[in-house]
């Protein structure tokens, strides 16, 4: 004979499904955490790190992609993207939404729903979230090429692994300000890996890596893959002209 379901058996029955999900994420969580968190080096800028920066950018051919005027690519196959470098405008696609950017002035920017042009009161909620998505996405195709941007100041440092590598910090700019990046190099100086110090990040020091590279029509060298742990982020439909 069946028991029956008292308000009590009930919660008991709602909080086994709850452990029964939450548990093994916990633990993931717990050992990634314990595994790779560690606090931001104290380092100091240096000309011997402006120095290294530039021998990064000279081993990705740095004049091949500031010579590139349009880049397009598909974010994780859900974020699409026309980039106009030298006219500063960048087409944003996702869902059915497309929002025409204005990086030189948001304002300036267009938006549409369903191919038809919007004007209404979330207008300036959809370019904001496009900015978002540029400012995080290109990041991951272009970073090694930021380094010297506006705001950011460059360091040789160690990690708690005893690694050393060139940390760039961003003191302003792009969407999450206060960022920092420890870039690992190859013999080559080429960029293989960096760890991240984000705001966005309950894991401080996580890293990713930056070694599957294709070499595009206006030979600039960009990525294709990142590994991120047991997870992966793809950068798709890579063109340039």
């Amino acid at each position: 004979m069946k028991k029956p379901l008292t308000f009590k058996r009930i919660l008991k029955i709602v909080a086994g499904i709850i452990i029964f999900f939450t548990l093994p994420t916990l633990l993931l969580f717990g050992y990634v955490y314990f595994k790779y968190n560690e606090d931001l080096p104290i380092s100091k800028p240096s000309i011997e790190a402006d120095i290294l920066a530039k021998k990064m950018l000279d081993a990705l051919d740095y004049n091949a992609y500031k010579n590139t005027d349009y880049i397009e690519f598909t974010f994780k196959n859900r974020h699409h993207y026309k980039w106009q470098k030298s006219k500063n405008t960048c087409e944003v696609y996702w869902k059915n939404f497309q929002v025409n950017l204005d990086l030189s002035n948001t304002k300036n920017s267009t938006v549409l729903v369903g191919k038809q042009i919007y004007n209404g009161i979330e207008k300036d909620q959809y370019i904001q979230k496009a900015l978002n998505y540029f400012n995080n996405d290109t990041f991951w195709l272009v970073a090694p090429y930021k380094v010297f941007d506006t705001g950011t100041t460059r360091a040789i440092t160690t990690n708690k692994a005893g690694e050393e590598g060139l940390l760039v910090s961003y003191n302003s700019g792009g969407s999450t300000p206060g960022d920092a990046y420890l870039w690992h190099l190859d013999q080559n100086s080429k960029p293989k890996s960096f760890q991240m110090w984000t705001s966005i990040l309950p894991i401080q020091g996580f890293p990713a890596s930056w070694d599957t590279w294709t070499t595009t029509k206006t030979d600039a060298q960009l990525p294709t893959f990142h590994k991120l742990g047991v997870f992966g982020l793809e950068l798709t439909g890579i063109k340039t002209n």
